[in-house]
């Protein structure tokens, strides 16, 4: 037992060193008048842009969203129809689901690596039907999920890939040489505040190189309108608020600086945890992994997060159940994942924010390495 606590996550904590920069940007945008759109989101846009080396970027209301327009997008262009399957990973977050059904596209679950928890890009055949048209790759914990394989298979059979990127701002391949957000054919953001990179509220972003699908994107998140009054889609209303982007306009610029802890974070977990009762994540010291989470495996989970909270240590746990388990699927599908299932059952994340230093990392790595699951 142990009086030190150490929080897992308090976004007081998190903002406090852009207070002042927020404060100022809070006023600059109610002094401005402009309260829908304006010179605060079109700024952010050109700049989340330039960030990822993608030539258009479209401010949306929030992550799900971003995911849902790009594939209403390519609907209305006509590379996909209802009825279209999407490959996705069994084990994201559901909102990567939610955007494949919600227009009517059937959802194709496909195994991770358990080394990386990221999609398994050499068993993407297994999937493959006639009916393939996209490949939904979620870069999950800010690990990025590109390669070689993924790209080949995309090319040999014609099929988009849309990127969730709403864990890994920043992230990069594991040359170096290019960033999340322009990797696939387009790619979606959240800026959920809990995001390495997040608003004050809900707030989500599309990236993209394709002209055409920025435009159809834009428009549809604004009622379907190209223009005032002239609506060529049945839309929807998905803007980013400018105050939103304004926030994370003080805040985007510290992406490196917010990435660097993270990973200086993650190494001192990699180096100090040695307890052979659970399972460190892979670990890597380049820049494609941005450590939003650190993730570890244990088999008695429940047993050890007591005992992490006996000690004063916060855990939490990303994802409890495989999206195809959540009881608005259960009755839909029925995947072989044993793989997505295992890791459901066994994940638990520790600290790793601002709120977390070095020094800690390194007091919750002894605290770990003093668990003993057979003790009562």
């Amino acid at each position: 037992m142990t009086d030190k606590r150490y929080t897992f996550l308090d976004l007081k904590t998190v903002n406090s060193p852009f207070a002042k920069k927020i404060d100022e940007a809070l006023l600059r945008v109610t002094a401005s008048g402009r309260y829908i759109g304006g010179p605060e989101v079109e700024s952010f846009e050109a700049e989340l842009a330039d960030l990822c080396g993608a030539k258009y970027c479209v401010g949306v209301a929030n992550g799900l969203d971003a995911l849902r327009l790009i594939l209403r997008a390519y609907i209305e262009s006509g590379a996909m129809k209802p009825g279209d399957e999407i490959i996705v990973p069994a084990n994201t977050y559901i909102a990567s689901v939610l955007a494949v059904s919600d227009n009517g596209l059937t959802p194709v679950f496909a195994e991770p690596d358990p080394k990386t928890m990221n999609l398994d890009t050499s068993r993407l055949d297994e999937y493959l039907t006639p009916k393939t048209r996209g490949v939904m790759t979620v870069h999950l914990y800010g690990r990025t999920c590109f390669d070689d394989a993924l790209q080949a298979f995309a090319n040999k059979y014609n099929l988009k890939i849309i990127e969730d990127n709403a864990q890994a701002i920043g992230a990069t391949t594991a040359d170096g040489t290019r960033i999340t957000g322009s990797l696939g054919d387009a790619a979606a953001f959240s800026f959920y505040p809990t995001k390495n990179i997040g608003a004050l509220g809900d707030a989500g972003a599309v990236t993209t190189s394709d002209p055409e699908l920025a435009s159809a994107v834009r428009a549809i998140a604004n009622y379907g309108s190209d223009r005032r009054y002239h609506n060529i889609y049945i839309g929807l209303n998905s803007r980013l608020d400018p105050i939103q982007a304004a926030v994370l306009r003080v805040k985007l610029p510290h992406v490196d600086e917010e990435s660097s802890s993270r990973r200086r974070i993650a190494a001192v977990y990699d180096s100090k945890i040695t307890n052979p009762t659970v399972v460190k994540p892979m670990f890597t010291d380049n820049n494609s992994m941005v450590w939003h989470q650190y993730v570890l495996r244990t088999e008695q989970r429940d047993k050890f997060r007591q005992y992490m909270s006996d000690n004063g240590v916060m855990t939490d746990v990303l994802y409890p159940t495989a999206p195809f388990d959540q009881p608005c699927y259960a009755d839909k599908y029925n995947p072989e994942c044993p793989v997505a299932r295992e890791i459901a059952r066994t994940v638990v994340c520790l600290p790793i924010s601002r709120c977390t230093s070095e020094s800690d990392a390194g007091k919750i790595a002894d605290i770990i390495n003093h668990y003993n699951p057979g003790e009562q």
